[in-house]
């Protein structure tokens, strides 16, 4: 037997030539898949640094490995055109199919890791800790999408009926959400609570379960440091449904409080200390002097009642009490001073003389 005839033997109804050269196009683009996809990306390469933006290294960049990939796979088509196998034609055809869905995903999985700082841009609004987590939950549940369309799109080119799976998901998909309704709700309270922000890391709160300063705001729970030093956990759907007091949003603090003087404090000492009171509080530091409301305004019943209403500059709890300590000294001093004095309560009984019986 010559080169030609064992060149002409067939397996398979193919000729022993035709397989040897459909192996060398396959070996040859396997070999030189790395080379090819080189020159292509260095030639893409210079093209991208004549521009600006980053935007097209960042895409260059999740391209590589793709690429390399992609020109194997063309090396494997080309093999199978060659050898013309008709009886195994759409078999291999839906391989390919398969393949180049896998490789048109495993780009979009790559360019959702390689833009990141696309979603850290916008998470960073509310704050490095809580930004990084909104920024990992952003990226990992684009690349379970990307990974889910995948399997979809390959079970079809499969002739598998995906409405039907996706109806069969839909029935476990119900089971699981009531099993799972409470994660769930704190996921989208979570949701509420990025977006919008009625609280930071650091900030004093108030919801009627629960008060104290903000230390961690997560994915399934907001973490608060009560005043006692004890750390409490919030589910973020509690949290987010609840009516919520953020005392350091405020501008400044309110003191709303009453003086009662004696009845024996006459008319000049009420109109004194009325006066003193105001030009205290107008002139001191800690108090918005466009505020201060001082009035002699009710007669009580035992004491001549002062409605004091003004706020401080201060939202601090520590500086706050400071603040009306000091003022509250200073209102002891004016009282002291215009020589009147605080009431209590009490009351004055009266006896009328009651004439000596005489006996008869």
């Amino acid at each position: 037997m010559n080169f030609r005839e064992i060149l002409a033997y067939r397996i398979l109804d193919i000729s022993l030539q035709d397989l040897i050269i459909a192996a060398v196009i396959f070996i040859i683009t396997l070999i030189f898949s790395s080379i090819i996809s080189k020159i292509i990306i260095t030639i893409l390469e210079k093209l991208a640094s004549k521009t600006k933006t980053k935007v097209d290294d960042q895409v260059l960049e999740a391209v590589k490995a793709p690429l390399k990939f992609s020109i194997i796979l063309i090396g494997f088509y080309i093999a199978k055109e060659w050898l013309k196998l008709s009886k195994l034609d759409v078999f291999l055809d839906k391989i390919i199919q398969t393949f180049a869905t896998i490789i048109v995903f495993w780009l979009l999985h790559r360019l959702v890791s390689n833009f990141t700082y696309i979603f850290g841009k916008f998470s960073s609004r509310f704050g490095k800790k809580l930004g990084s987590d909104i920024e990992n939950f952003i990226v990992k549940t684009l690349k379970i999408l990307v990974i889910i369309v995948a399997v979809m799109s390959i079970l079809q080119s499969w002739g598998i009926n995906v409405s039907a799976f996706l109806a069969s998901l839909g029935l476990v998909g119900m089971a699981f959400a009531l099993a799972a309704k409470d994660t769930a709700a704190n996921l989208f309270g979570s949701l509420v609570i990025f977006t919008d922000r009625p609280f930071k890391i650091g900030d004093w709160i108030q919801t009627p379960e629960v008060e104290g300063t903000i230390e961690n705001i997560g994915i399934r729970s907001t973490r608060i440091r009560a005043f006692t030093q004890a750390l409490i956990s919030v589910p973020n759907a509690t949290i987010a449904n609840s009516p919520i007091t953020n005392w350091s949003k405020m501008g400044r603090r309110r003191i709303k409080t009453r003086l009662g003087l004696t009845y024996s404090t006459t008319k000049e000492q009420m109109q004194n200390i009325l006066e003193d009171l105001r030009a205290m509080l107008k002139n001191h530091s800690g108090i918005h002097s466009d505020t201060v409301m001082i009035y002699f305004d009710e007669f009580g019943d035992s004491s001549l009642s002062i409605s004091c209403y003004f706020f401080t500059t201060t939202t601090v709890r520590a500086k706050f009490l400071e603040i009306r300590e000091d003022i509250n000294f200073k209102i002891m001093g004016i009282v002291e001073k215009n020589g009147s004095s605080f009431a209590f309560p009490s009351q004055s009984i009266y006896v009328e003389s009651i004439p000596n019986n005489t006996m008869g």
